[in-house]
């Protein structure tokens, strides 16, 4: 943690909704003029598509039915951690950009399914932001949630997450149902494992929860709405959050518990406009007076 450099983690897991999280930060960001530095969690992977599906096909040979992108022998882990570290520290670090499609490709100059060359961070950013899978993650070796200054987790009850994974894949990357059911059941132990343990680490999590039947998600023909959902939004340290303001602003919204705040679906980018906007500013003027 840095009060000079400080780092912000957007972390769920794939098909959560961490993409249109970053999307509001991107729009607080840029109203309130604040300048980041990026990374994408995909650009720690340790392997591109190619290499992976090789791998994955000789664990599987030798009885590994499931090794993933969710554990830890297929990322870098260290190497994460340490640009937290070096970014809290300096302000600087590295990282590199994993090219999923072919517009991505246009744009970067590399293969689908290849990684871009290392890069150093962008100079003179306000904060770091992190967006993917292992923002927070602690094992034995590393403790990446102990550099970022303020961890989010996105984390729908599962049925949904997996439905939302279901449509993503098939409509935008060509799966098949029965590839994609292939692909959760393989993770389900290092999602168990290294997803699901750090949303206890998260400062804030928002929790995506729908009102209408998922009980069979391979099935749904469609991704329930926002106004077919509510949404349960958890403070690890509610002490400082004015409840009574969000309840004001936030139509038909309630509390549940004292750390605890469930808003309408339709209501999520302004209820995450309204917490985390002055969070953030807060990390951004402790900065320019420590500077």
């Amino acid at each position: 943690m840095s009060v000079k450099h400080p780092i912000i983690s957007v972390t769920g897991s794939s098909g959560a909704g961490t993409t249109s999280v970053k999307r509001t930060f991107d729009q607080i960001f840029r109203r309130e003029g604040v300048t980041t530095a990026s990374i994408e969690g995909d650009a720690f992977h340790r392997w591109d598509r190619a290499e992976m599906r090789k791998i994955m096909a000789e664990k599987g040979t030798a009885g590994d039915q499931h090794f993933s992108h969710f554990g830890e022998e297929a990322n870098l882990f260290a190497e994460l951690e340490e640009t937290f570290r070096s970014y809290g520290a300096t302000g600087n670090g590295r990282t590199r950009t994993y090219v999923h499609d072919a517009e991505e490709a246009e744009k970067y100059g590399s293969p689908p399914g290849t990684f871009t060359a290392w890069r150093d961070l962008e100079p003179d950013s306000d904060l770091l932001f992190y967006e993917g899978l292992h923002g927070a993650v602690v094992t034995e070796k590393v403790n990446i949630a102990r550099h970022a200054d303020l961890k989010i987790g996105v984390v729908p009850v599962i049925n949904l997450e997996w439905i939302q994974k279901l449509h993503r894949d098939k409509a935008t990357r060509g799966y098949s149902t029965e590839a994609v059911t292939d692909t959760i059941l393989r993770r389900m132990p290092d999602y168990v494992h290294y997803i699901v343990p750090q949303f206890t680490q998260t400062d804030i999590n928002f929790q995506r929860v729908p009102t209408v039947d998922t009980s069979n998600p391979f099935i749904a023909r469609s991704i329930p709405t926002p106004d077919e959902s509510i949404v349960v939004i958890r403070f690890k340290n509610p002490r400082g959050i004015d409840f009574p303001y969000l309840l004001s602003m936030i139509h038909d919204s309630f509390m549940s518990r004292a750390n605890s705040i469930v808003v309408p679906g339709g209501k999520l980018d302004i209820a995450m406009q309204l917490i985390l906007t002055p969070l953030i500013m807060q990390m951004v003027d402790r900065r320019k007076r420590a500077m």
